[in-house]
């Protein structure tokens, strides 16, 4: 299964150049909160995108209708299949499928009608003749997979994965699976979310896991730093046209990278704690090198979920070591949370985006704002300044609340 098409709408400026010069530069997209008033709320920055839903070509009536979510994940399917280069009209419909990841659904769009439909919150009786046509569509998170099988004329299988901060591996991880037992030729995959709001930042307030470095955005998300305080929110999407290898070279398309396995655990523990050893994450990686036929020390890059958190970077660590033996100590390590926030369900194919673009660049994008390693973290997390390396094969991974924990291997295209 190969990646012939990236579209990515990530913090800062949109687009898949913008988002690839922003992480190799170590530059920081994290500010303070400008999507609502943060003012009551202990953590007020966030990673938010720089997005005019006209300017990137959707119509009036597509802008009523979707959640910013859906605009997202559009924008990025269309993105995604124009770099392709693929012919939907050569391919049928039938054989075309969309796997869309999202943690959160169309929050932004519930939030802020049900702030009208209950006057700010004080009626428990709405009356419903106020609410918007399209109501109905941001309470089923399935909209969002509708409107890019819609972007994308697929008619085939069409489905959302909603398994929170592992949403956007574990989509792409099912489109290889539509791939590979034949239910279709071409799958559209990613994952979006807009979580930035106040019901959101109230629930991570409420269990201290956002930063509250109100006074220095641009250092407040700090993976693997001994002065970590939690993670930053972000928001953004990233899709992705997946093919048959030997179907993408016929037509000559561009392949970025091929992804060689993927698996998911999870830990049966508890909704938001992680094990400290690890197990289930390096159950996770084990898997997916045997899938791929690999060994350890074929790894030249892991793509880690580095949140931020105190126990979340102490669990992957010790993941790391726990499946990879010594290698985890030769291999870089990085987080790209460190510069676009975390953004939910969407990160993981944002991840996976730029894992891609890892493998065809040859870079490795740093970790940012790491200036004082905490001692628990002792692998080589490429401090501040990305690297020119040979990249065969890089691991992504990804854990999320509920106990999620998920692995995929990707190789450059052409690798023997």
């Amino acid at each position: 299964m190969v990646i012939t098409g990236i579209g990515v709408v990530a913090p800062g400026d949109p687009g898949t150049k913008a988002f690839w010069d922003l992480i190799t530069s170590g530059r920081t997209a994290t500010r303070a909160i400008t999507l609502f008033d943060a003012e009551p709320f202990r953590s007020r920055v966030a990673a938010e995108c720089d997005f005019d839903p006209a300017a990137e070509g959707l119509s009036p009536q597509e802008i009523r209708r979707m959640d910013r979510a859906g605009q997202f994940g559009v924008v990025c399917a269309r993105q995604a299949l124009a770099d392709s280069g693929l012919d939907t009209g050569v391919v049928p419909p039938e054989r075309v499928a969309v796997s869309v990841g999202s943690a959160v659904g169309c929050t932004m769009g519930l939030e802020e009608e049900y702030v009208v439909l209950s006057d700010g919150g004080r009626n428990w009786l709405v009356d419903p003749s106020y609410a918007v046509p399209h109501l109905y569509g941001y309470m089923v998170p399935s909209t969002l997979a509708t409107e890019v099988a819609w972007a994308s004329c697929a008619e085939g299988p069409v489905g959302l994965i909603s398994t929170g901060c592992t949403a956007g591996l574990d989509a792409v991880g099912y489109a290889c699976r539509l791939l590979w037992e034949g239910s279709a030729d071409v799958v559209v995959a990613g994952a979006t979310d807009a979580p930035i709001s106040p019901i959101t930042s109230a629930c991570f307030d409420a269990i201290k896991a956002t930063s509250p470095n109100n006074e220095d955005p641009g250092h407040a998300s700090r993976p693997f730093d001994a002065e970590r305080d939690g993670f930053v929110l972000g928001e953004g999407a990233a899709i992705m046209v997946l093919e048959r290898r030997d179907a993408a070279r016929r037509r000559g398309a561009q392949i970025y990278a091929e992804i060689l396995g993927f698996a998911s655990r999870s830990n049966a523990y508890h909704m938001t704690g992680l094990k400290p050893d690890g197990r289930e994450m390096a159950e996770a990686i084990k898997e997916t090198l045997g899938q791929a036929r690999l060994v350890p020390e074929d790894i030249d890059y892991i793509n880690a979920h580095g949140s931020g958190t105190k126990q979340n970077d102490r669990h992957e660590t010790a993941a790391f070591k726990r499946s990879l033996g010594g290698r985890a100590y030769e291999v870089p390590v990085s987080s790209i949370k460190s510069m676009i926030g975390h953004s939910l369900g969407a990160i993981g194919s944002i991840e996976v985006a730029a894992c891609a673009l890892a493998l065809h660049h040859g870079v490795v994008p740093p970790t940012a704002n790491l200036h004082n390693p905490d001692p628990e973290c002792d692998l080589d997390y490429v401090p501040l300044a990305a690297r020119e390396a040979d990249l065969d094969v890089v691991l992504s991974v990804g854990s999320g609340f509920g106990g999620f924990q998920s692995a995929m291997l990707l190789g450059r295209a052409g690798r023997p």
